[in-house]
């Protein structure tokens, strides 16, 4: 403390405390969004979106690896908002499903098992697909 009883520093701590909000305020004013306003809401409908389907003819093991935009939706009574922006699933031969938007990428693994794994991706209009036999590299397709 100083003679006249401030802590010494106080009109800089002031000064940077103002700023602090000062910038606070003026984000989202200034097109910085909260990241809950990035999210998009898909209620129940977790899969409205871009359809994948994984071939395996020989029956090889797989995994896959989606992402896209980050999305709430509702899972049930006790978690009415649910956060994701990825979707994993492992398996063997064929499957297929939709992730939850019209855009998107998703990456293919090899895991085991003979033959050639591959992924396709599509949306309206467009499709995109890839394969791999090796175990290193992945098939990748996407959409933007």
């Amino acid at each position: 403390m100083t003679m006249t009883g401030r802590a010494r520093g106080s009109g800089r701590t002031r000064a940077r405390l103002l700023m602090a909000v000062t910038c606070a305020a003026a984000g989202p004013v200034l097109g910085g969004a909260p990241p809950v306003a990035a999210q998009t809401w898909v209620g129940t409908n977790i899969e409205g979106g871009l359809h994948w389907h994984v071939s395996a003819p020989e029956g090889a093991n797989w995994r896959l690896l989606c992402r896209h935009s980050p999305v709430t939706y509702y899972r049930n009574v006790y978690a009415r908002e649910v956060w994701i922006n990825r979707f994993e699933r492992r398996g063997r031969g064929a499957d297929s499903g939709r992730l939850p938007l019209n855009s998107g990428y998703c990456h293919l693994w090899k895991s085991g098992g003979r033959g050639a794994v591959a992924i396709g991706l599509s949306r309206p209009g467009e499709t995109v697909a890839d394969a791999t036999r090796d175990p290193v590299a992945p098939a990748a397709v996407g959409f933007l």
